[in-house]
């Protein structure tokens, strides 16, 4: 029963029963009991947090998140993949049952077929050309990031030439060493 006691009362007649008290520091087994000794505050809620007990713990992620393109690819690809599978089991049936919808249906599920391999190498495809275009970013040593730092810190250097050249005109030319 983990970290609940267990007391026998003494009742009236033979019967007894069971009581089963917990510690407020330990409300669940999955959930660690809080450290150090409980502050004033603590001991005023005490009464209140016996009877808290959150839903879900939030873990971090362990995979990062799809990008937007290839999620959208992969949901579509799912939904056609299960509405040729539904097709499909369509088609059987009716040609056990002898239906006359039998044959429109195997054509349909052929067609789905084509269509669900062709949604399936999108999502290939989509993820191939993000991965492409935006670098893979998740590892320090990518090449893409240090493209991208030389792109930028070359940006910098052209807006601060720039600048300077529009204050050497501002000035009217003066400080230059030589007239032309």
């Amino acid at each position: 029963m983990g970290t609940a006691e267990r007391h026998e009362a003494p009742t009236a007649g033979d019967a007894a029963h069971l009581t089963v008290r917990r510690s407020p520091e330990a409300l669940d087994h999955d959930i660690p009991a809080r450290r150090g000794g409980p502050g004033p505050a603590a001991r005023a809620t005490a009464e209140e947090q016996a009877y808290y007990r959150p839903l879900w713990i939030e873990e971090p992620a362990r995979r990062r998140r799809m990008p937007d393109p290839v999620r959208t690819a992969a949901v579509r690809a799912v939904l056609i993949i299960a509405v040729t599978l539904i097709q499909a089991m369509v088609a059987f049936l009716c040609t056990l049952a002898g239906s006359w919808l039998a044959f429109p249906m195997v054509l349909s599920s052929v067609a789905s077929t084509v269509a669900a391999t062709w949604a399936a190498l999108d999502v290939w495809v989509t993820r191939q050309v993000w991965n492409q275009r935006n670098g893979v970013v998740s590892v320090p040593s990518s090449t893409a990031r240090a493209l991208r730092r030389e792109r930028r810190k070359a940006r910098r250097q052209a807006r601060a030439a720039e600048r300077a050249q529009a204050r050497i005109r501002r000035r009217g030319g003066a400080g230059q060493l030589s007239h032309p």
